[in-house]
């Protein structure tokens, strides 16, 4: 039975008088309710207990539960179990709230008292570190609605997750942290908005988690060396992670760090056909990163930062893209000095479309990039969906949406970067080249482009922003490169001097947004892993 009188509730220095003994004696166990609360009360051969009557899991009464002679209360849900006594979690799952009871008279007093801000957020914040271990995202999202409740800056929580996780990122950098620096621009973008801002925080601190999930710490190297741009990208260079890490600290002794970094962590992303471009592409966010969340956050934000740069890949070292050193060297000695129209770029593998480039380099940069920007959106656009459903083809022959997609994050970094240091636009502009030669050869030519053009930009962003805020895929690596491609789209198609190419960007985003999204690929991979094997003998 629920006592559902408050009227005669009294307090004095915050206990409340409740339920009448004889009323707990005669049913072993009561609910009251008092200011929105739900507190059951048990009597025992150990005493009298009192807790929160929803359970920290879901919310099913535990006045329904099973209460054994050690005083553990089993929700019949789904079997969490609570010490009574102290409100500890079998399970190491969200703790159950207890409270002091007296016995004064003819009632039962409870003690309801919740402690000061400072110490709910502190262990609000414990709690979600547990939560961020295990990669819990139910109880992930319930400790951040508890920062929110409290009316703290519930941002403190990306920042912590980057604390917790940055050591545990074995090669640096992944998609969580680009996607954080993404996912807190749509944080702000709602103001006033808690749910969608709750909803901004749980999938950039859940996939932080995920990544990092049962990893152990890979420490970065201790020690100082004082920050030197050419040093640092010569390090990088040798692959010398130690002295990049401790350049790298150098630069951190100073306020500012990314500031005096921006230039030589660009360099060194450039230097190289780097890692799909994702080197570059993180640049930019963690820019945002320290920007939003302070300079707290430089320290772990850059040293991953670095050691991804330092461990990626090099493709410029493969054959399909080796032309991209020649091609840099010779960069704007030809004559031609207009940029070629996406027309010219059709059917060009990527030392083709990297020779074209060098040819015209002498144009002005933004002409072509406007060019480059247009060739990599029209691949997008045009990509043969068939290839989605590819079973016979060898090792690194697939093809899907995110090959096409970094064409347009990496245009996005190349002009963030290189409108501040115009010596890179050589590099940046030869690395968009080989995302158009890269992708050569899978266009549908059926694919129009009147059929995806977007007439409200505006109206189409505000529900794309919808969509990602529901987004319904169970890879983060999926919704992660949704996300970043429209933000990039986004900011693309507002820039003036990119013209018609933005218009063909955010066509291409319209037709990914319209298409389905296949990612395990059974088949495929038996037939690969067979292929593989036999060729291997």
């Amino acid at each position: 039975m629920v006592d559902h009188s408050t009227s005669d509730h009294i307090m004095t220095q915050s206990w409340v008088k409740s339920v009448s003994r004889d009323a707990l004696k005669r049913d072993g166990r009561k609910v009251f309710r008092f200011e929105g609360r739900q507190i059951v009360l048990f009597d025992t051969r150990q005493g009298i207990y009192a807790c929160n009557n929803r359970c920290p899991h879901e919310g099913y009464p535990l006045r329904e539960g099973v209460l054994d002679e050690q005083c553990r209360l089993t929700c019949n849900w789904h079997n969490w179990k609570f010490d009574l006594q102290t409100g500890e979690n079998q399970r190491d799952g969200d703790k159950l709230r207890v409270y002091p009871v007296e016995v004064r008279g003819d009632h039962i007093w409870i003690q309801v008292i919740d402690p000061p801000l400072v110490e709910q957020q502190e262990k609000t914040i414990n709690d979600l570190n547990l939560a961020f271990s295990n990669h819990d995202y139910e109880r992930l999202a319930r400790e951040l609605a508890r920062l929110f409740q409290m009316g703290t800056d519930p941002t403190v929580a990306m920042t912590r997750a980057i604390e917790w996780s940055s050591e545990r990122m074995e090669f640096g950098w992944t998609h969580a942290y680009a996607g954080a620096a993404e996912w807190l621009q749509l944080y702000d973008d709602h103001d006033g908005k808690r749910e969608q801002q709750l909803i901004c925080l749980l999938e950039a601190i859940g996939h932080m988690s995920e990544d990092t999930l049962r990893e152990p710490r890979y420490p970065f190297v201790s020690g100082t060396l004082a920050w030197d741009e050419d040093a640092f990208v010569a390090a990088v260079e040798h692959e010398d992670e130690t002295a990049a890490l401790q350049r790298t600290r150098g630069a951190l002794a100073d306020a500012g760090a990314f500031a005096i970094m921006e230039r030589g962590l660009a360099r060194a992303a450039l230097a190289h056909y780097h890692s799909f471009g994702h080197a570059l592409i993180y640049i930019p966010r963690a820019a945002e990163l320290i920007h939003r969340l302070g300079e707290g956050v430089a320290a772990p934000v850059l040293l991953s930062l670095v050691r991804g740069i330092v461990t990626g890949f090099r493709e410029d070292l493969i054959p399909e893209f080796r032309y991209y050193g020649e091609a840099l060297a010779g960069f704007g000695q030809g004559q031609i000095g207009r940029s070629p129209p996406l027309e010219a770029y059709v059917g060009l593998n990527p030392t083709k479309a990297m020779a074209l480039t060098a040819e015209h380099g002498s144009a002005p940069p933004e002409e072509l990039y406007r060019s480059l920007l247009a060739v990599n959106a029209q691949n997008m656009l045009t990509f043969d969906l068939t290839h989605l459903e590819d079973i016979d083809q060898p090792y690194g022959s697939d093809r899907g949406w995110l090959d096409f997609s970094h064409g347009l994050t990496f245009a996005d970094a190349v002009y963030s970067l290189c409108k501040r240091y115009p010596e890179l636009w050589p590099a940046g502009l030869l690395q968009m080249a080989c995302f158009a030669g890269r992708n050569v050869g899978h266009a549908d030519p059926a694919v129009a482009l009147e059929d995806w053009v977007v007439s409200e930009p505006q109206k189409f962003f505000q529900e794309t922003t919808g969509m990602l805020m529901d987004h319904g895929q169970s890879e983060y690596i999926v919704s992660v490169h949704l996300l970043k491609t429209v933000q990039a789209v986004k900011r693309l198609s507002a820039l003036p001097q990119v013209g018609a190419a933005g218009q063909i960007a955010l066509a291409a985003l319209n037709r990914l947004l319209s298409a389905p999204v296949r990612r395990k690929m059974v088949r495929r991979t038996a037939r690969q892993a067979l292929r593989f094997i036999r060729q291997d003998k």
